[in-house]
């Protein structure tokens, strides 16, 4: 592979700085990032405009040939991901398309439960006949779709199972930020960002720039920070950020909510919110002011571990720098699917920030405005009927949003036996969602289990057929559009040949299953067609964007503190929202106790991401895995003085175990950690065999969670678990 892509010399031509990047955030990297993108120039080829597919933000950047053979990727300046700059994980995922474990041929799964290669034509007839077996017998209602967020398969996926009848697409949101959107969306109408430019004081609950990496957000913090914003992080990990953070509060795990709630409490109660942004922006503010009158510092500080005086020192601290002071909006984290109060503690953060009357503030919270693709005229691309069904999950949780939908509460269904039939399009279930060794089980009982994928991922271990993508340099992609100011527009094109002739994009495999299924119809058009007609109503051509690779609309830039309308059905900030009430919830974010607290000699069991690699799909890259058994970096995290009390000492083996599983790791003994959790990577555990290079290496904190939903936004809950350690041998 050293010959055909960036070479390990390429990639890791400084390690020593790569080494610095993984231990303390990304000091040293930008200077190996500037020395790659001018390396020699002799013999390259400007092959065109791709983005990333290392991680779901997709930075842009200009791919380099020589021979016809990957050898140095540029990030795009105009990208607004990016800015010009890539993460580690970036360079080192595209190293996919010469990985020596990639799948090549289609697969069928035979009966003695191995694979063996058939024809696409095979596979085609086989799939088709089963997908009119389930719809004749069942409806078309046991037939679901995941996918994950990559551009071409959330129009033809999602097209593929309407023209069939289902109502049944899922995103990989119950494993990511499906309770965070959610009581986002509920509140304040989705997602934010935070004008670090003009910022007097940020607070970050749970998440980590330098970990889950869009290089453009880290250099906006790290620009906000050297301009003199104070920067709070809130987490019970001293986390990768911290090189541009002045206060760590190391919060007790899950009670992140408790202290949101007691610094809106102590805002109101000492008349320190902002009147006028209630009075003219909002609904409900009376009946949450009330509902949350006895959540003092002091009733905080007892849940969450912070003292009053930290609780109230912040509060006031955020008050009196309003508007210029925010909340940053959360990923995965404390709000995204980690509790069961994840989708209350985001609902209390969008509120927080609105008794601060910070929304489209300057150095405050920003909506920023998108781009969105118009109609397309041509009846060739005319959408078939919507499904007559609803999404499963939809009428029994109302507060999941329908666009991401619970696919924890899909496999239930499959358990059930009302799903028979599922496709995976580069979606790996039986690994990053809680129990994966349930979920194989419950996907074992399909009839029909399609994966669409480069590798051979534990979903795809129990699938039924397996049809092999190619990589993302080898395919086209639609447009998309990126909310900012400005907004943009961008597009991934073709940078490499197919490297394995038997593989297949995504464009084309719908199409030709839709063929085969008898709704090819709704399949007439290439998808460049398709890219060029939807980038003409916006004004531009698949020619320009292939050229640019990035086209800006300054034209509707938002002026900041100017009228505020939030994206909710009222147009307001809703300080109430009545259809929580159907769920057991208030109308009103009131305090939700986790789901479990440690006791004892327990702990909670939490995890996240590491800058080199993004949930599992890069493990089976040899560079990024190398470099984490250079450096260690399966290792769980345990507070010293805990580890002290349990005898164990840095670099000892331990084993981390509960009723679920057990398993043995090397232990990092740190101050970095509140005392009351292990800190597990999330990224690593590989049970595929055929993915050689990530197999077995460290342990996956999945394995530890039950399988259980959040009952009321639907997520897989993904912290909600205790464990105990002990060292071995002792």
């Amino acid at each position: 592979m050293a010959e055909q892509a960036l070479s390990r010399r390429g990639f890791l031509a400084a390690t020593g700085c790569v080494a610095a990047t993984v231990a303390a955030g990304y000091s040293g990297f930008s200077d190996w990032q500037k020395a790659y993108a001018a390396k020699g120039d002799d013999g390259l080829v400007m092959a065109g405009h791709s983005a990333c597919n290392g991680c779901f933000s997709k930075c842009g950047y200009s791919a380099y040939t020589k021979d016809g053979r990957l050898n140095k990727i540029v990030g795009d300046a105009a990208h607004p991901y990016g800015k010009g700059k890539l993460c580690a994980r970036g360079y080192g995922y595209s190293q996919i398309v010469y990985n020596e474990n990639r799948l090549t041929d289609p697969l069928r799964r035979t009966s003695d439960g191995k694979f063996e290669k058939i024809t696409w034509d095979e596979a085609y007839s086989e799939i088709s006949a089963k997908v009119k077996q389930i719809i004749k017998e069942s409806g078309p209602s046991a037939l679901a779709l995941i996918e994950t967020g990559v551009v071409v398969t959330d129009f033809y996926a999602k097209r593929f199972l309407t023209a069939l009848g289902s109502a049944n697409t899922y995103t990989h949101g119950a494993a990511c930020n499906l309770a965070r959107n959610s009581g986002l969306a509920w509140s304040v109408g989705g997602a934010w960002g935070t004008d670090f430019g003009n910022a007097k004081c940020v607070m970050f609950i749970g998440r980590s720039y330098a970990d889950g990496v869009r290089p453009g957000s880290l250099a906006g913090m790290k620009a906000g920070h050297d301009k003199g914003a104070y920067i709070v992080m809130v987490d019970p990990r001293y986390n990768n950020s911290m090189n541009f953070v002045d206060e760590w509060v190391p919060i007790n795990p899950g009670t992140d909510l408790a202290f949101v709630l007691a610094m809106s409490n102590y805002i109101i109660t000492n008349d320190l919110y902002d009147h006028e942004f209630i009075e003219n922006y909002t609904e409900g503010f009376d009946e949450w002011a009330q509902a949350i009158r006895t959540y003092t510092p002091e009733w905080a500080a007892k849940i969450t571990g912070i003292d009053k005086d930290t609780i109230i020192r912040l509060a006031k601290m955020f008050a009196e720098n309003a508007p210029k002071a925010s909340i940053e909006s959360g990923w995965r984290g404390a709000t995204g699917v980690s509790y069961f109060n994840s989708g209350e503690c985001a609902r209390a953060i969008a509120l927080f920030n609105a008794i601060l009357g910070n929304y489209n503030r300057k150095g405050g919270s920003m909506f920023a405005p998108g781009i969105g693709f118009g109609k397309l005229e041509d009846p060739k691309f005319a959408a078939p009927p919507a499904a007559s069904g609803s999404q499963l999950g939809h009428a029994e949780l109302p507060l999941a949003i329908t666009s991401m939908g619970s696919n924890i509460f899909l496999a239930q269904q499959i358990e059930k036996g009302k799903v028979r039939g599922m496709f995976f399009c580069q979606s790996n279930m039986a690994f990053g969602y809680s129990n994966p060794a349930k979920l194989a089980e419950i996907l074992g009982k399909l009839e029909l289990c399609v994966v669409i994928d480069v590798h051979m991922s534990e979903t795809a271990l129990c699938a039924t057929h397996i049809l092999p993508d190619t990589s993302y340099l080898e395919r086209n992609d639609l447009p998309w559009g990126i909310a900012g100011m400005p907004p943009t527009v961008t597009l991934r094109s073709k940078v490499l040949e197919v490297v394995h002739p038997n593989t297949r994009p995504q464009d084309q495999i719908f199409t030709e299953l839709a063929e085969a299924c008898g709704v090819g119809q709704y399949f007439r058009f290439t998808i460049d067609e398709l890219a060029d007609a939807q980038l003409r109503t916006v004004g531009h051509t698949l020619a320009e964007l292939r050229e640019k690779g990035n086209v800006t609309f300054p034209e509707r830039t938002v002026t900041l503190d100017g009228e505020v309308k939030f994206g909710t059905k009222s147009g307001k900030a809703q300080f109430t929202y009545e259809d929580c009430t159907k769920m057991g919830l208030t109308a009103s974010p009131t305090w939700v106790a986790p789901k479990v607290m440690p006791e004892g000699d327990q702990f909670r069991l939490i995890g996240g991401k590491q800058a080199i690699h993004s949930h599992g799909q890069t493990l089976d890259i040899p560079d990024l895995i190398n470099i984490t058994k250079d450096y260690d970096l399966t290792r769980v995290w345990i507070n010293a003085q805990r580890a002290a009390e349990l005898g164990i000492e840095d670099g000892d083996e331990v084993e981390i175990y509960n009723e679920l599983a057990t398993g043995r790791i090397r232990a990092k003994v740190t101050q970095r950690l509140n005392p009351t959790c292990l800190f597990l990577p999330s990224n690593y555990g590989c049970k595929s065999p055929y993915q050689t290079n990530g197999y077995g290496v460290g342990l996956n904190i999945m394995d530890f969670v039950p399988f259980h939903m959040d009952p009321y936004y639907g997520s897989c809950a993904s912290q909600e678990t205790l464990v105990r350690i002990r060292k071995v041998g002792a």
